[in-house]
């Protein structure tokens, strides 16, 4: 007998209901300020008249600052990381000190007088209704009630891949009810943990006797038309179906390189890579206004990190070194220098480590910090590099990486950026195997840039920046 199938959640959905929930333990915390504030006599009068006049008369912004909440939290809708409580204390008390920092810079910088006492009110409040949803969301939402259940099609390298990527998550993506194949010889193996249920002519009774409710096609190559009349059956009985690569990208946010045919890279590369004139047009005027704050903000930085690094390991301040820009154009980059004098002293181009020995004490410092980036905001006025976008690299690493990574000269097809995708999920590339990773974030941002990818990635920067989690 059939079990009847139910609907999990997914990676979206959850981002979905995160978000919701840090609204409303925000909206929460705008409450409990109010009445700590000494004015709980306003919640209670007619019509909360007495409240509204509070707000118009004291603070009438305090209304928004719940909208405000979930932008401080953005490192903490990667759903992996929400599931973890350490990761989430972490976020939370950084996001907090991010709020409290942009609340005294608007405080000492406007003429007025601005509220102080509800102000903490509101973060101490906010703080811990979060943690306590939070807490909640750990709880109940990563239980296998809330899973989708999922069968994948083709036990081969690329079903293999996908039970890797499954076997290193945590919280578990979907619940796994096991491996379709049409090879005699894996069928009734175990294969990453996984069993092989049998061919394509058990494919509908294992949608029926586990409640499959979506299935994962891993076949890469030709697919025999028993095969396909099968999975057309079982989505005709409400089963979704998914390819392996749209999978790996919901799942990781990459494009898995490896797995990928040169028809996929032309339509997602070519045919669906046009962007519309008014992304590019606002794109650039985000970047010439970042550019002009960004030089100002080296204008004050630039004397203090200057002389650090004097004190310690003398000249020179920068140094100079040449990037590959859009469609492989050649431009210079300027930076703080981080490493000693001699960190290529055979004119060689090396791979800069996490842990470099190389680095100086300073440098250290400012890579944590991102301020030996600073200079490179004159190339994004100068229209050279963006806000965002993948980092650019050394002509001489390029021409050794496209010989072993496959498609990776696909990613000088847009500016180059101060950060990216790549650098907010993943870090620095310094290796082979590290290079070819990034190239995964790197082309799914490639594929699905917008405004609001955008956006995203400046805020988690940012949340990276004042959480020292730099590289």
């Amino acid at each position: 007998m059939a079990r009847p199938r139910r609907a999990g959640l997914r990676p979206g959905e959850r981002r979905l209901i995160l978000i919701l929930g840090d609204l409303l333990a925000a909206a929460g915390g705008a409450v409990l300020a109010l009445a700590l504030w000494g004015r709980f006599d306003y919640l209670v009068t007619e019509a909360g008249l007495g409240l509204l006049a509070f707000i118009q008369a004291r603070a009438p912004w305090f209304v928004f600052l719940p909208l405000l909440w979930p932008i401080f939290l953005a490192n903490l809708y990667d759903v992996h990381r929400a599931a973890s409580w350490k990761e989430t204390l972490r976020g939370v008390w950084i996001a907090g000190g991010l709020a409290a920092t942009a609340y005294l810079a608007v405080y000492f910088l406007q003429e007025g007088s601005l509220a102080r006492r509800g102000i903490l009110y509101f973060l101490g409040a906010t703080i811990l209704l979060t943690l306590v949803w939070r807490l909640i969301y750990i709880r109940i939402f990563t239980a296998p009630a809330f899973l989708r259940r999922v069968l994948v099609v083709g036990a081969g390298e690329g079903g293999r891949t996908l039970m890797r990527v499954f076997n290193e998550l945590w919280p578990k993506p979907f619940f796994l009810v096991g491996l379709i194949d049409d090879d005699r010889e894996k069928q009734g193996t175990i294969i990453e943990g996984a069993h092989v249920l049998g061919d394509n002519s058990r494919m509908l009774d294992v949608v029926d006797q586990h409640a499959v409710s979506d299935i994962i096609v891993a076949i890469q190559g030709p697919m025999n038309g028993e095969m396909f009349q099968a999975l057309l059956d079982a989505q005709q009985r409400g089963v979704e179906i998914a390819r392996m690569p749209a999978v790996y990208e919901e799942l990781l946010g990459r494009v898995p390189i490896r797995h990928l045919e040169s028809d996929w890279m032309l339509r997602s590369f070519v045919d669906e890579l046009r962007v519309s004139s008014f992304y590019l047009l606002l794109k650039r005027l985000v970047d010439v206004a970042g550019g002009v704050l960004g030089l100002l903000a080296l204008a004050v930085v630039c004397g203090p990190v200057a002389l650090a690094i004097l004190l310690e390991s003398g000249r020179p301040v920068l140094f100079r070194q040449t990037r590959l820009g859009q469609g492989g154009r050649v431009y210079s980059v300027v930076k703080f220098r981080t490493m000693r004098q001699d960190a290529e002293s055979d004119g060689q181009a090396h791979w800069a480590k996490e842990g470099d020995p190389r680095t100086t004490r300073v440098g250290t410092l400012l890579r944590r910090m991102h301020l030996d980036e600073f200079p490179q905001f004159w190339n994004v006025l100068r229209g050279e590099m963006s806000l965002v976008g993948p980092r650019p690299e050394r002509p001489e690493l390029v021409a050794e990486l496209e010989k072993s990574i496959p498609f990776y000269r696909a990613r000088l097809l847009v500016q180059p950026g101060l950060s990216g995708w790549a650098q907010v999920n993943y870090g620095k590339g310094a290796s082979l195997e590290g290079s070819a990773d990034k190239l995964e974030y790197d082309l799914y941002y490639i594929k699905h840039r917008s405004l609001t990818i955008d956006a995203w990635i400046v805020l988690r920067t940012l949340g990276s920046v004042f959480g020292f989690r730099g590289v």
